[in-house]
């Protein structure tokens, strides 16, 4: 059985190389971006590499692409993603953290806040957003960004911790 599914694994794989030329996880080979959005009740047009990790409270708008390697944690809250979004290769979004649980050996309770990213946003590779951050329609946030506090709309922000520039 192993050997019959490594070779479709190898059959699949060649056939992603010669349509898109690209490489991507058996997980992603098996199943259709657009099919992994609809069964998480996102948005028409949304789509969500078979990686990506979502927990609790996450609604995503419509034609939103989440790219592979993403952390949607609404764990803490609702997590709200607008239409139109780039939620780029390696982007993590919290709505809790534990650092007051932690450092209080459990004596606080775990934070948590809602989050939400507006219509149009795009988030560069391997960001942050903090849990109880709004990012306003239409920001751009750079790759490698820690988005601790609210970005207004429109803005361009970028670094760690995330300024508007």
């Amino acid at each position: 059985m192993i050997d019959a599914l490594r070779a479709l694994q190898k059959r699949l794989q060649a056939e992603k190389r010669r349509d898109f030329n690209r490489r991507v996880s058996l997980g992603d080979l098996l199943t259709e971006r657009k099919d992994n959005a609809a069964e998480m009740g996102f948005g028409e047009g949304t789509t969500c590499y078979d990686n990506v990790l979502i927990l609790g409270d996450v609604t995503v708008g419509k034609n939103t692409w989440i790219g592979p390697n993403v952390v949607l944690d609404g764990s803490g809250g609702p997590l709200t993603i607008g239409d139109f979004c780039s939620i780029s290769a390696g982007v993590q979004i919290y709505t809790h953290n534990t650092v007051a649980w932690s450092t209080s050996l459990g004596e606080q309770p775990i934070a948590k806040a809602p989050t939400r990213i507006g219509n149009g946003v795009y988030l560069g590779p391997n960001s942050v957003v903090a849990m109880g951050v709004t990012i306003g329609d239409k920001a751009v946030i750079g790759a490698l960004s820690l988005v601790n506090d609210d970005i207004p709309a429109g803005a361009k922000a970028w670094g760690t911790p995330a300024r508007v520039v």
